[in-house]
């Protein structure tokens, strides 16, 4: 049995509802994290990124999973993964945006063992040097570590002013309030996850409910609502001063449907049917 099948077949003796995706193992397994980096088409950046989380030495600290939407840039090229000491690419081929490709990312490191897993965007925004804060807080028995650059110890650099409106006066409130726990910067994937809170039967992450942008807002409420253990950690964030915003979420229809998940996250409309 390969790997993959032997992933694909877990999933469905345990039910969940994953896209389809492909596995292309490069390593073996050797820490008890795991860093998962969502990407599509992120080109220099990935490849910046990754090379920093190398020269680092955050390989050797936890297991780096990349999990690709769909990338035709060609950035992803196996010796370059070999080369900054990733351990697995998979490649979704199912439906669906950054939460179905989550899921996908999320199945395989739980199916794979990993106590806790963090999550950071693959377009070179945030700052890859505070990977052992979120390490730390895991270690500590955090269940749901939230990146901040607005918090002591965080930065922000260049944060267009729509967004820091936003997220400070819509996106974070309506969060907090939800999840009945205060956090200043919920927009960021910068976070980190033990795996008994991703496998609480009470949250239940793979649903196909979850397919745009909506497990961030759900799962950063739902640790909150369930009583688990949750921090915020200092980080950097930085946009580019003279280029474009690297960013998948663009125009009227994608903001509208962010405010939207925000609204059902408050109704409780992701909760699981209780049994």
């Amino acid at each position: 049995m390969t790997a993959q099948t032997a992933v694909e077949a877990e999933i469905a003796r345990r039910g969940w509802q994953v896209p389809a995706f492909t596995v292309q193992a490069l390593r073996e397994k050797r820490a008890r994290y795991c860093l998962i980096v969502p990407v599509i088409n992120e080109g220099e950046r990935i490849r910046r990124q990754m090379a920093e989380t190398a020269a680092l030495g955050f390989c050797d600290l936890m297991d780096v999973i990349i999990v690709d939407g769909g990338s035709t840039d060609g950035s992803l090229a196996e010796d370059f993964l070999r080369e900054t000491g990733v351990r697995t690419l998979l490649t979704k081929t199912g439906p669906g945006k950054l939460s179905a490709q989550l899921r996908c990312a999320y199945a395989y490191a739980l199916i794979e063992g990993y106590d806790g897993i963090i999550t950071i965007d693959g377009n070179g925004k945030d700052s890859v040097e505070s990977l052992p804060l979120f390490v730390k807080a895991l270690d500590a028995g955090i269940d749901y570590a939230q990146a901040s650059r607005f918090i002591t110890g965080g930065e922000g650099i260049n944060t267009p002013l729509s967004r820091l409106i936003a997220i400070r006066l819509l996106h974070a409130p309506a969060l907090s309030l939800a999840g009945r726990r205060w956090f200043t910067d919920t927009t960021q994937g910068y976070r980190a996850y033990s795996a008994r809170y991703l496998l609480d039967p009470r949250v239940q992450p793979f649903r196909d409910v979850f397919v745009r942008y909506e497990l961030l807002a759900y799962l950063t409420a739902r640790a909150g609502q369930l009583g688990y253990r949750t921090s915020e950690v200092p980080t950097r964030r930085a946009y580019p001063a003279n280029e474009a915003i690297p960013t998948k979420i663009g125009g009227a229809h994608a903001h509208l449907d962010l405010i939207n998940v925000l609204w059902k996250t408050l109704r409780g409309d992701y909760n699981p049917p209780r049994a």
